[in-house]
Protein backbone atom coordinates (compact mmCIF):
# COMPACT_ATOMS: atom_id res chain seq x y z
CA UNK A 1 0.00 0.00 0.00
CA UNK A 2 2.86 2.40 0.79
CA UNK A 3 4.45 1.73 -2.59
CA UNK A 4 1.18 2.60 -4.30
CA UNK A 5 1.06 5.89 -2.44
CA UNK A 6 4.64 6.72 -3.34
CA UNK A 7 4.13 6.06 -7.05
CA UNK A 8 1.07 8.28 -7.09
CA UNK A 9 -1.30 5.54 -8.23
CA UNK A 10 -3.39 6.08 -5.11
CA UNK A 11 -4.14 9.60 -3.96
CA UNK A 12 -4.00 10.27 -0.26
CA UNK A 13 -7.34 12.11 -0.14
CA UNK A 14 -9.02 8.89 -1.22
CA UNK A 15 -7.19 6.86 1.41
CA UNK A 16 -8.31 9.25 4.13
CA UNK A 17 -11.92 9.54 2.98
CA UNK A 18 -13.70 9.73 6.37
CA UNK A 19 -16.93 8.16 5.17
CA UNK A 20 -15.19 5.27 3.45
CA UNK A 21 -12.94 4.60 6.44
CA UNK A 22 -15.93 4.75 8.77
CA UNK A 23 -17.83 2.20 6.73
CA UNK A 24 -14.81 -0.08 6.56
CA UNK A 25 -14.29 0.20 10.31
CA UNK A 26 -17.91 -0.79 10.96
CA UNK A 27 -17.66 -3.82 8.71
CA UNK A 28 -14.35 -4.81 10.33
CA UNK A 29 -15.98 -4.59 13.75
CA UNK A 30 -18.85 -6.81 12.63
CA UNK A 31 -16.41 -9.24 11.06
CA UNK A 32 -14.35 -9.31 14.23
CA UNK A 33 -17.34 -10.37 16.31
CA UNK A 34 -18.14 -13.12 13.81
CA UNK A 35 -14.48 -14.21 13.96
CA UNK A 36 -14.70 -14.46 17.75
CA UNK A 37 -17.78 -16.62 17.31
CA UNK A 38 -16.08 -18.90 14.79
CA UNK A 39 -13.01 -19.45 16.95
CA UNK A 40 -15.10 -20.11 20.05
CA UNK A 41 -17.49 -22.51 18.31
CA UNK A 42 -14.62 -24.48 16.79
CA UNK A 43 -12.75 -25.00 20.05
CA UNK A 44 -15.87 -25.48 22.18
CA UNK A 45 -16.91 -28.25 19.77
CA UNK A 46 -13.68 -30.15 20.36
CA UNK A 47 -11.28 -28.94 17.67
CA UNK A 48 -7.75 -27.87 18.66
CA UNK A 49 -6.94 -24.17 18.62
CA UNK A 50 -4.71 -24.43 15.55
CA UNK A 51 -7.51 -25.70 13.29
CA UNK A 52 -9.66 -22.51 13.16
CA UNK A 53 -6.54 -20.33 13.16
CA UNK A 54 -4.87 -22.06 10.20
CA UNK A 55 -8.19 -22.37 8.37
CA UNK A 56 -8.76 -18.63 8.72
CA UNK A 57 -5.32 -17.80 7.36
CA UNK A 58 -5.43 -20.22 4.43
CA UNK A 59 -9.12 -20.45 3.51
CA UNK A 60 -10.33 -17.03 4.72
CA UNK A 61 -14.01 -17.41 3.88
CA UNK A 62 -16.45 -17.05 6.75
CA UNK A 63 -19.42 -18.99 5.37
CA UNK A 64 -17.21 -21.78 4.03
CA UNK A 65 -15.33 -22.01 7.32
CA UNK A 66 -18.49 -22.20 9.42
CA UNK A 67 -19.91 -24.89 7.14
CA UNK A 68 -16.72 -26.94 7.11
CA UNK A 69 -16.37 -26.82 10.89
CA UNK A 70 -20.05 -27.69 11.28
CA UNK A 71 -19.56 -30.81 9.19
CA UNK A 72 -16.44 -31.81 11.12
CA UNK A 73 -18.16 -31.34 14.48
CA UNK A 74 -21.15 -33.36 13.25
CA UNK A 75 -18.87 -36.30 12.50
CA UNK A 76 -18.30 -35.73 8.78
CA UNK A 77 -14.97 -36.36 7.14
CA UNK A 78 -12.41 -33.80 5.96
CA UNK A 79 -13.28 -34.44 2.30
CA UNK A 80 -16.97 -33.62 2.84
CA UNK A 81 -16.03 -30.51 4.82
CA UNK A 82 -13.62 -29.31 2.13
CA UNK A 83 -16.10 -30.00 -0.69
CA UNK A 84 -18.86 -28.06 1.07
CA UNK A 85 -16.57 -25.13 1.78
CA UNK A 86 -15.39 -25.08 -1.83
CA UNK A 87 -18.96 -25.07 -3.12
CA UNK A 88 -19.94 -22.17 -0.89
CA UNK A 89 -16.86 -20.22 -1.90
CA UNK A 90 -17.36 -20.65 -5.65
CA UNK A 91 -19.08 -17.27 -5.88
CA UNK A 92 -15.77 -15.57 -5.11
CA UNK A 93 -14.62 -16.48 -8.62
CA UNK A 94 -17.28 -14.16 -10.02
CA UNK A 95 -16.39 -11.49 -7.47
CA UNK A 96 -12.72 -11.72 -8.48
CA UNK A 97 -13.61 -11.06 -12.11
CA UNK A 98 -15.78 -8.11 -11.14
CA UNK A 99 -13.03 -6.40 -9.10
CA UNK A 100 -10.05 -7.50 -11.21
CA UNK A 101 -9.12 -3.89 -12.01
CA UNK A 102 -8.77 -3.12 -8.30
CA UNK A 103 -6.23 -5.86 -7.64
CA UNK A 104 -3.31 -4.29 -9.49
CA UNK A 105 -1.14 -5.49 -12.37
CA UNK A 106 1.71 -7.29 -10.64
CA UNK A 107 1.60 -11.04 -10.11
CA UNK A 108 2.10 -10.69 -6.35
CA UNK A 109 -0.61 -8.03 -6.08
CA UNK A 110 -3.07 -10.24 -7.95
CA UNK A 111 -2.19 -13.28 -5.86
CA UNK A 112 -2.63 -11.45 -2.56
CA UNK A 113 -5.65 -9.53 -3.81
CA UNK A 114 -7.41 -12.70 -4.93
CA UNK A 115 -7.04 -14.08 -1.40
CA UNK A 116 -8.67 -10.93 -0.01
CA UNK A 117 -11.76 -11.11 -2.25
CA UNK A 118 -14.88 -11.52 -0.12
CA UNK A 119 -18.49 -10.37 -0.24
CA UNK A 120 -17.51 -7.27 1.72
CA UNK A 121 -14.40 -6.23 -0.22
CA UNK A 122 -16.24 -6.75 -3.51
CA UNK A 123 -19.14 -4.64 -2.26
CA UNK A 124 -16.81 -1.82 -1.17
CA UNK A 125 -14.94 -1.86 -4.49
CA UNK A 126 -18.00 -2.06 -6.72
CA UNK A 127 -19.66 0.79 -4.86
CA UNK A 128 -16.93 3.14 -6.15
CA UNK A 129 -17.15 4.49 -9.71
CA UNK A 130 -13.70 6.06 -9.80
CA UNK A 131 -10.95 3.46 -10.49
CA UNK A 132 -8.61 4.99 -7.90
CA UNK A 133 -11.25 4.96 -5.19
CA UNK A 134 -12.21 1.42 -6.18
CA UNK A 135 -8.64 0.23 -5.66
CA UNK A 136 -8.32 2.07 -2.36
CA UNK A 137 -11.64 0.72 -1.11
CA UNK A 138 -10.70 -2.84 -2.03
CA UNK A 139 -7.24 -2.86 -0.48
CA UNK A 140 -8.04 -0.93 2.68
CA UNK A 141 -11.12 -3.04 3.38
CA UNK A 142 -9.33 -6.24 2.38
CA UNK A 143 -6.33 -5.72 4.64
CA UNK A 144 -8.50 -4.46 7.48
CA UNK A 145 -10.94 -7.36 7.31
CA UNK A 146 -8.24 -10.01 6.94
CA UNK A 147 -6.32 -8.68 9.93
CA UNK A 148 -9.39 -8.22 12.12
CA UNK A 149 -10.84 -11.61 11.21
CA UNK A 150 -7.69 -13.57 11.99
CA UNK A 151 -6.90 -11.75 15.22
CA UNK A 152 -10.44 -12.26 16.48
CA UNK A 153 -10.54 -15.92 15.41
CA UNK A 154 -7.41 -16.50 17.48
CA UNK A 155 -8.93 -14.64 20.44
CA UNK A 156 -12.16 -16.63 20.15
CA UNK A 157 -10.29 -19.91 19.91
CA UNK A 158 -8.25 -19.09 23.01
CA UNK A 159 -11.39 -18.06 24.88
CA UNK A 160 -13.12 -21.29 23.86
CA UNK A 161 -16.47 -21.91 25.47
CA UNK A 162 -16.14 -18.90 27.80
CA UNK A 163 -18.08 -16.76 25.30
CA UNK A 164 -21.24 -18.81 25.81
CA UNK A 165 -23.95 -19.16 23.18
CA UNK A 166 -22.78 -16.96 20.30
CA UNK A 167 -26.16 -17.27 18.56
CA UNK A 168 -27.60 -14.81 21.10
CA UNK A 169 -25.52 -11.97 19.59
CA UNK A 170 -27.72 -11.74 16.50
CA UNK A 171 -24.77 -12.08 14.14
CA UNK A 172 -26.86 -13.77 11.47
CA UNK A 173 -28.55 -10.44 10.72
CA UNK A 174 -25.51 -8.17 11.03
CA UNK A 175 -23.64 -8.95 7.81
CA UNK A 176 -26.66 -9.03 5.46
CA UNK A 177 -27.67 -5.61 6.79
CA UNK A 178 -24.17 -4.22 6.24
CA UNK A 179 -23.95 -5.60 2.70
CA UNK A 180 -27.39 -4.23 1.84
CA UNK A 181 -26.30 -0.77 2.99
CA UNK A 182 -23.16 -0.98 0.83
CA UNK A 183 -24.94 -1.91 -2.39
CA UNK A 184 -27.94 0.42 -2.07
CA UNK A 185 -26.19 3.37 -3.81
CA UNK A 186 -25.33 1.20 -6.82
CA UNK A 187 -28.89 -0.15 -6.95
CA UNK A 188 -30.30 3.39 -6.98
CA UNK A 189 -27.90 4.90 -9.51
CA UNK A 190 -27.13 2.06 -11.95
CA UNK A 191 -30.11 0.41 -13.73
CA UNK A 192 -28.06 -2.58 -15.03
CA UNK A 193 -26.99 -3.41 -11.48
CA UNK A 194 -30.56 -3.04 -10.27
CA UNK A 195 -31.91 -5.39 -12.92
CA UNK A 196 -29.20 -7.97 -12.27
CA UNK A 197 -29.77 -7.81 -8.50
CA UNK A 198 -33.52 -8.22 -8.93
CA UNK A 199 -33.13 -11.31 -11.12
CA UNK A 200 -30.57 -12.78 -8.73
CA UNK A 201 -32.84 -12.20 -5.73
CA UNK A 202 -35.82 -13.84 -7.46
CA UNK A 203 -33.74 -16.88 -8.44
CA UNK A 204 -32.26 -17.22 -4.93
CA UNK A 205 -35.65 -16.95 -3.21
CA UNK A 206 -37.19 -19.51 -5.56
CA UNK A 207 -34.30 -21.94 -5.04
CA UNK A 208 -34.06 -21.62 -1.24
CA UNK A 209 -36.72 -24.23 -0.32
CA UNK A 210 -35.51 -26.63 -3.02
CA UNK A 211 -31.71 -26.65 -2.73
CA UNK A 212 -29.06 -27.16 -0.01
CA UNK A 213 -27.60 -24.25 1.94
CA UNK A 214 -25.28 -22.10 -0.17
CA UNK A 215 -26.60 -23.20 -3.56
CA UNK A 216 -29.18 -20.36 -3.89
CA UNK A 217 -26.33 -17.84 -3.62
CA UNK A 218 -24.56 -19.51 -6.53
CA UNK A 219 -27.73 -19.65 -8.61
CA UNK A 220 -28.27 -15.94 -7.96
CA UNK A 221 -25.25 -15.28 -10.18
CA UNK A 222 -27.71 -15.77 -13.05
CA UNK A 223 -28.38 -12.05 -12.58
CA UNK A 224 -25.07 -11.41 -14.34
CA UNK A 225 -26.74 -12.54 -17.57
CA UNK A 226 -28.72 -9.31 -17.47
CA UNK A 227 -25.97 -7.08 -16.11
CA UNK A 228 -23.22 -7.83 -18.64
CA UNK A 229 -25.07 -7.05 -21.90
CA UNK A 230 -26.90 -4.07 -20.40
CA UNK A 231 -23.72 -2.58 -18.97
CA UNK A 232 -21.95 -2.84 -22.32
CA UNK A 233 -24.83 -1.24 -24.21
CA UNK A 234 -25.04 1.70 -21.78
CA UNK A 235 -21.27 2.19 -21.87
CA UNK A 236 -21.36 2.31 -25.67
CA UNK A 237 -24.18 4.84 -25.57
Amino acid sequence: MRSLLRTGRVRRPDVHDPELLRDIALVCAAGGVVGLSFGAISVAGGLPVWVPVVMSLVVYAGAAQFSAVGILLAGGGPFAAAATGLLLNTRNAAFSLAVADALGRGRLARLVGAHLVTDETAAFALAQRDPVRRRVAFWVSGIGLFTTWNVCVLAGALAGSALGDTATYGLDAAFPAVLAALVLPALREQPPVRRAALLGAVVALAATPLTPTGVPVLLALAGLLLWRPSARREAAA
